[in-house]
């Protein structure tokens, strides 16, 4: 059997011997995907390779403080001349989460898949896959101490954002001793953790604040009180002017509730499809879940994109998160 070892060894043979990479993350990004694209990017530059960094969309507003994001092409304002023939996906579960970026890979592209999602398929023909790190922030901290680089605050902003954003604030069960070695490391680098901490986990948009103030106004809970959820439509979205970045956090509010054991916050797209996004206490694998309905994520926060109205996925996904409790 492979080791985590081997694997990174592998994955710098794959970066050594190749060059022109297309870079990306998986669509929607969060602070993990877009710091990660963004380390990828620095170490490439280090190592003299020419790269692409993409994106099916915009990266969020409040991740732009980090060097190179305004180099993360936005796919829907961009216009494709080429193709790819070397690929690194980062922070992708699988494949399909890169979205309409796979259309300017080659068919048959080489791909370096580097991610910490335990529902990973492994695709790629290369892949650095650790499911018990608490970011890919995290394996991609391991993969640059391979290359015996220089680091620098720019680096060390970059990774810490996306375990500070994966651990929610160092909260999380993944917050291992190794995770808390590696930000005292970054923070001696010259990483402002409080500043990073106050823009990215505490403060809200206006939008923001009133989507959730919506949202929590929806707030429906099982009869045993241990399961709770909540929604938001488009109207709700354009009443606000929110934007998909502004519903990040708003499923911890229901899991929050003293008694609950999963928080879900069901986000209809279309009159036809909604994306459950799920947060467990811990007593309910919500990754399986969400597996079971075409999607993944982890043990504890996972999520799915559903055909059917508001109140058939609701049924579905509530039924199946009670059946498991």
């Amino acid at each position: 059997m492979r080791t985590y070892e081997q694997d990174l060894i592998d994955a710098r043979r794959f970066i050594e011997e190749h060059d022109d990479f297309l870079v990306v993350a998986h669509v929607q990004p969060d602070g993990d995907a877009v710091s990660s694209t963004l380390a990828v990017g620095w170490l490439l530059s280090r190592l003299g390779k020419t790269f692409t960094l993409i994106n099916e969309g915009p990266i969020p507003q409040r991740m732009t403080y980090m060097a190179g994001a305004a180099d993360i092409l936005d796919m829907s304002r961009t216009e494709r001349t080429r193709t790819y023939g070397n690929v690194i996906c980062v922070d992708c579960a699988d494949f399909k989460r890169v979205g309409l970026v796979s259309e300017w890979m080659e068919p048959e592209a080489n791909m370096l898949n580097v991610d910490h999602h335990p529902t990973n398929d492994g695709y790629g023909t290369c892949t650095l896959i650790k499911a018990d790190a608490a970011a890919t922030a995290e394996i991609l901290y391991d993969l640059l101490a391979s290359f015996e680089l220089g680091w620098d605050r720019e680096i060390a902003e970059m990774l810490y954002t996306g375990i500070l954003t994966d651990t929610g604030g160092f909260r999380y069960s993944s917050t291992s001793p190794k995770v808390m070695q590696i930000a005292s490391h970054l923070l001696e680098l010259g990483v402002n953790g409080p500043d990073l901490a106050d823009s990215l986990l505490e403060q809200l948009t206006k939008p923001q604040f009133d989507v959730l103030t919506i949202a929590l106004g929806t707030l429906e809970m099982s009869g045993d009180g241990r399961v709770a959820w909540v929604h938001v439509t488009p109207e709700h979205m354009l009443q606000t002017g929110a934007s998909n970045e502004d519903l990040e956090g708003i499923v911890n509010y229901p899991r929050n509730i003293q008694g609950v054991e999963v928080g879900v916050l069901f986000k209809v797209i279309t009159d036809n499809a909604v994306k459950a996004s799920m947060r467990s206490a811990g007593k309910v694998d919500v990754a399986a879940i969400a597996a079971e309905f075409g999607g993944g994520g982890h043990v504890r926060a996972a999520g799915c994109r559903m055909e059917g109205s508001l109140q058939e996925v609701t049924r579905k996904v509530i039924e199946r998160i009670q059946q498991s409790l």
